[in-house]
């Protein structure tokens, strides 16, 4: 049975740039899927113009209301929803987020089935699509950024006004850093991004034991997990499935880092309960020795002290005065430097929408016509056509107020 699908506007303000689907990817998707039909809304802050579109054969107009299936990026506003449609946009309400509450009512208001980009799962429970491997290039490119404006020692471009990965990577070609010792934490797509930067830069990888215990004539980095900046209350082992499950007999490992450490660059997810990477306190201490945070994880006023808010792609940085435990202007002296940047991969929108187009074509579209066989669109469904929670997502009744 035909399934037509519509890439939407993004109506996000400020606007965002990336697509689930670039031109070429929609002619892809219909040559796999002869089934499958796609129109476009027209748009004038899409990174793929609707000449773009046009030009590989699809048709580009303001009503798209005929489709089935639309694919955002960013939330909708409610009075652009259209009743009894399907869905797929990162919605942040799975968290119970105040400032999206009312979306989620409208969508049950309107019987349109949600499927959150976040909510797409394999049967382990592990995400299929996302943007976390470009927040973690753009996240690192800028740490050095920061790290060259603060300091005098090179002058990088903003991401956003380059066209591509590649050409971001040749401007770091082109400087050279000081003998700084750099940690960067997490396993997952975020950290592989921040590690792509940091060996295009040839910075060398050592080990954990190495890192804490020899100095160096050249830049070095070290790559961590939980397991090695938590560590167990009572000595003993170390348990991951214990500590993803309930922390409480854990506490942090990670002054032994700070201590040695020029900068860091965070690659984690943070889980709720697990214990703060750094505190205020911690921060405040003669020993500890980072001074620029690149937190590309960004969660507020939480795991790492000194990001006290979301920075902006206009104003990255600022810096953090771990005495007063208070914000200062970037480059105070005895500061720390933050870049907490929580929209990182807009800064990167061709790269990123290629990137995530891959993914969604190889995830997700092939379960609109296997029977969803893998259950992919199951598991991912928040709300029903019936203006009901799945019970996936039920927990979520008192937060719609039901």
């Amino acid at each position: 049975m035909p399934i037509t699908f519509a890439i939407i506007k993004e109506r996000k303000n400020p606007p965002d740039r990336r697509v689930v689907f670039s031109p070429e990817k929609c002619q892809e998707v219909i040559q796999k899927f002869p089934d499958a039909r796609i129109i476009v809304e027209t748009s004038d802050v899409r990174i793929f113009p609707d000449e773009a579109y046009r030009e590989a054969g699809f048709e580009v107009k303001e009503d798209i209301s005929e489709a089935n299936v639309m694919l955002g990026v960013k939330e909708v506003p409610v009075d652009a929803l259209i009743p009894n449609k399907k869905y797929f946009f990162f919605s942040h309400t799975i968290k119970k987020q105040p400032y999206n509450r009312k979306l989620l009512q409208a969508i049950l208001a309107k019987n349109i089935e949600l499927f959150d980009h976040e909510t797409i799962v394999n049967d382990s429970n592990h995400r299929l699509i996302g943007f976390g491997y470009y927040a973690g290039l753009v996240g690192a490119y800028n740490g050095f950024r920061g790290l060259g404006h603060r300091d005098n020692l090179f002058h990088l471009p903003k991401v956003e006004t380059l066209p591509d990965l590649e050409a971001v990577k040749a401007e770091l070609d082109k400087i050279t850093l000081p003998n700084i010792k750099i940690i960067l934490s997490g396993t997952g797509k975020v950290a592989r991004g921040a590690k792509e930067i940091l060996d295009h830069l040839k910075i060398r990888e050592v080990t954990d034991a190495d890192y804490l215990s020899k100095e160096y004539d050249e830049p070095v980095y070290c790559l961590i997990d939980v397991t090695e900046y938590n560590r167990r209350i009572d000595g003993g082992e170390f348990e991951k499935d214990v500590f993803y499950v309930n922390p409480e007999g854990y506490e942090s490992d990670f002054m032994k880092y700070a201590k040695v450490s020029d900068m860091f660059i965070t690659g984690h997810f943070y889980g709720n309960n697990a214990p703060y990477l750094f505190t205020r306190e911690d921060a405040k201490s003669p020993e500890f020795n980072i001074n620029l945070v690149a937190d590309i994880s960004c969660d507020v006023d939480g795991p790492v002290a000194s990001t006290l808010r979301a920075s902006t792609i206009a104003e990255p940085f600022y810096g953090y005065d771990p005495k007063t435990e208070s914000e200062v202007p970037f480059g105070t002296p005895n500061s720390i430097g933050v870049m907490a940047v929580d929209n990182l991969p807009c800064e990167l929108p061709k790269d990123a929408s290629k990137g995530f187009g891959d993914m969604f074509l190889e995830n997700v579209i092939p379960a609109f016509f296997n029977g969803d066989k893998d259950g992919i669109l199951k598991r991912a469904r928040i709300t029903t056509n019936e203006g009901q929670l799945t019970e996936r997502f039920a927990y979520l009744k008192e937060y719609v107020g039901e």
